[in-house]
């Protein structure tokens, strides 16, 4: 493995590690904690935009209206996306949250076939099919659906599409939405402290700690994410991927200890299969295209 490789695994690590992260900040509410991730990150994104000197192509791209119309949805994703997962978190959901993330894949094929009329192959369908029979397994066990994998997985797989078509790059994407969500988010603040509701100040000084260590926690691992993607292909960052919600999952059953019935276990096996399927289909296609010297979607 090179250095990319490394980078990738630390980006899906610290990932696959973050309901630890947010798991002490359970006091907090999660309105608050998505408060001052979003503060915090842009602080900290905007001090990395000046030390890259891309300050003044980021203003000038902020200007365009089609730049906008792209990052202003983006930026309500990454919002349902953010909020969900920490009140997850620190409600004692983190299971639930990883089998959101390991049916998200799935769901990107399925709007990359809506909306960018994509074709799938017939293995592809097969994984859809049964992570569809695993979600459906488990709604009739639990009788409600898992609405907490559903919203991780619809939010983040939106979000992905959107970005396909976003002009700025992971860094200058990530201050642009984060920029766009800072002023509402201040009003919040604000509120929540007139209000004597701010746990800011008021709740000591780790947990004043952890809320500002919110922005750079989220910050590194996008550096090191975009850091990996810049030296190994695509197909690998795909593979690795799957680091971050089987992280997720061992945490939440090794150690905060949630339940975790053999009837769960069936409804995550039919989805594990799937993704088994999946990658596999995916690393033989990828083979096959590099015995012909061609690339996934030429010829």
């Amino acid at each position: 493995m090179n250095k990319g490789h490394w980078y990738a695994i630390g980006a899906y690590g610290l990932w696959g590690l973050f309901p630890i992260y947010w798991k002490w900040l359970h006091q907090v509410p999660a309105l608050q904690i998505l408060g001052h991730r979003i503060v915090w990150s842009f602080l900290c994104l905007a001090v990395l935009i000046l030390l890259s000197r891309q300050g003044r192509s980021f203003i000038q791209a902020v200007w365009h209206p089609r730049v906008m119309a792209v990052y202003v949805p983006a930026a309500g994703l990454i919002t349902i996306n953010w909020l969900t997962f920490v009140w997850a978190v620190t409600n004692g959901f983190v299971v639930e949250t990883s089998l959101g993330y390991f049916i998200n894949p799935l769901l990107s094929i399925l709007l990359g076939v809506f909306f960018l009329r994509e074709r799938l192959r017939p293995m592809q369908w097969v994984s859809i099919v049964l992570a569809a029979l695993g979600i459906l397994y488990l709604t009739l066990q639990h009788g409600s659906l898992p609405w907490i994998a559903l919203v991780l997985a619809f939010s983040w797989a939106a979000y992905g599409l959107i970005k396909k078509i976003a002009p700025l790059g992971a860094l200058q994407g990530l201050t642009l939405e984060t920029g766009i969500l800072l002023l509402p988010v201040t009003g919040y603040m604000i509120y929540v402290e007139e209000a004597g509701e701010g746990i800011f100040g008021h709740g000591g000084l780790i947990t004043d700690l952890l809320l500002f260590g919110a922005g750079p926690v989220t910050t590194l691992p996008l550096g090191l994410f975009a850091a990996a993607a810049r030296r190994i292909p695509l197909s690998h960052m795909g593979f690795l991927q799957y680091i971050v919600p089987t992280l997720q999952f061992l945490v939440g059953v090794l150690i905060f200890r949630e339940e975790f019935s053999f009837a769960k276990l069936i409804g995550f096996v039919l989805v594990w299969i799937a993704l088994i399927l999946l990658v596999l289909e995916g690393y033989l296609i990828h083979r096959a295209f590099q015995k012909k010297g061609e690339r996934p979607g030429e010829g």
